[in-house]
């Protein structure tokens, strides 16, 4: 399916709400998080139609757990169709993580072992959601401490063989890539290499922090030269048809952000990936 190009645009987060809603000529379109947005009250519905009025939405999901080895979280499932129906967005995306283990909900992403169990077990959900969801799903790569003992597939080709058995897009999170690298001795460039480039959907970024030798994905920070330098190689790499700025918090003043989609916006020209 061929997927439209949407530019460069931002996280919808509350506290930026009435600079997003004044600075449409800046942004691109939004990615709002589903979570944020389920089982709505009616003056929030209105607010998320006049979000719609404005801007092209795409549904970022957070608690599907499209990799339990238990099975998907169905009420939620159910929840996010809702959504993702009324949105009519051209894809939505999820975590390759799992957030609930033995009907335990761990309460954040955690990731999966690289091997052949889990790259079973998470296409068999991403079945089942693609099932429920029929709108184009893509794929979001996160942050991992710890390289876990059970891993036997480098970490870039088992992303390349997820995206392949599952059909699937990738939300290539250009800052944890940057992360990951770092915190575990990986080459980047070696890392996209390995990836289909067409298989390259949605980028995000946001600046990291270094504490104690180690990288941190705080989505609080400024864009560091070294992921635009990283963004730049995935654009020239890759043809990608939006790019999110995903801060959570630490909310600079607003024409710092604008300044950063202007950057991001102007190296997808420079490899003719947008107008």
């Amino acid at each position: 399916m061929k997927l439209p190009v949407l530019g460069v645009g931002m996280g919808y987060r509350d506290p930026l709400s009435k600079q997003i809603l004044s600075n449409t000529s800046g942004i691109d379109f939004l990615e709002v998080t589903a979570d944020h947005f389920l089982n709505s009250t009616k003056k929030r519905k209105e607010f998320l139609n006049k979000l719609s009025s404005e801007y092209s939405l795409i549904p970022h999901g957070l608690n599907l757990s499209l990799g339990s080895a238990e099975g998907l979280n169905y009420e939620y499932l159910q929840d996010l169709s809702g959504l993702v129906s009324y949105l009519n967005p051209p894809w939505w995306s999820e975590h390759i993580a799992f957030t609930k283990a033995g009907n335990i909900e761990i309460g954040h992403l955690s990731p999966l072992p690289f091997n052949e169990e889990s790259l079973s077990a998470i296409c068999e959900n991403i079945r089942i959601a693609k099932e429920e969801i029929n709108v184009p799903l893509i794929l979001e790569n996160i942050t991992y401490n710890v390289d876990l003992p059970w891993n036997n597939i480098e970490e870039s080709k088992y992303l390349a063989e997820l995206v392949y058995r599952s059909n699937c897009g990738l939300l290539l999170d250009v800052t944890n890539l940057y992360i990951n690298s770092h915190n575990h001795n990986y080459d980047p460039i070696d890392f996209l290499n390995n990836i289909p480039p067409d298989s390259i959907t949605q980028l995000h970024f946001v600046g990291g922090i270094e504490k104690d030798g180690k990288w941190i994905d705080s989505h609080g920070h400024n864009t560091q030269e070294e992921i635009f330098n990283l963004i730049e190689e995935v654009l020239k790499y890759a043809p990608v048809k939006g790019v999110i700025l995903e801060r959570d918090t630490n909310f600079p003043e607003f024409n710092i952000l604008i300044d950063e989609l202007n950057r991001v916006r102007e190296l997808g020209r420079k490899y003719n990936r947008w107008d």
